[in-house]
């Protein structure tokens, strides 16, 4: 059974760093596209970053290029979100994505396209 549990979201203040995690199981997350996809408040689903496998690469939104790395560690099994200089349009609940299909998010990502986890609350504020 495909599964997948994101934690490490919490309150930090702008200009601060967070490092999300997206324990999967059921299948090799380093063999695998995924996405991280955020929905702040009272909006819709924004895509954030791909990281994608044969070929391998990553991409991320304009909005967060330069500030968040995607990676995954294959001995753990797990997905990352690192995220720094944070700001508070940065404030969202975030959700690993696995994809049904090898391909990169459409404009409008919507719950039918993959396998999501939970989602982890990022609050940025002083």
């Amino acid at each position: 059974e495909v599964q997948l549990v994101e934690s490490g979201g919490t309150l930090v203040q702008p200009g601060g760093s967070l490092t999300l995690s997206c324990k999967v199981s059921g299948f090799i997350v380093s063999n695998s596209w995924m996405w991280w996809v955020r929905q702040a408040p009272g909006k819709g689903l924004e895509w954030v970053a791909t990281i994608q496998s044969a070929p391998a690469g990553t991409d991320y939104a304009d909005s967060v290029k330069g500030r968040f790395h995607i990676s995954t560690d294959r001995p753990k099994n797990t997905l990352f979100l690192q995220m720094r200089s944070l700001n508070v349009e940065d404030t969202a609940v975030y959700y690993c994505v696995r994809p049904f299909f090898r391909t990169p998010p459409p404009l409008n990502v919507t719950r039918n396209l993959g396998t999501w986890g939970q989602g982890t609350q990022v609050t940025v504020s002083s």
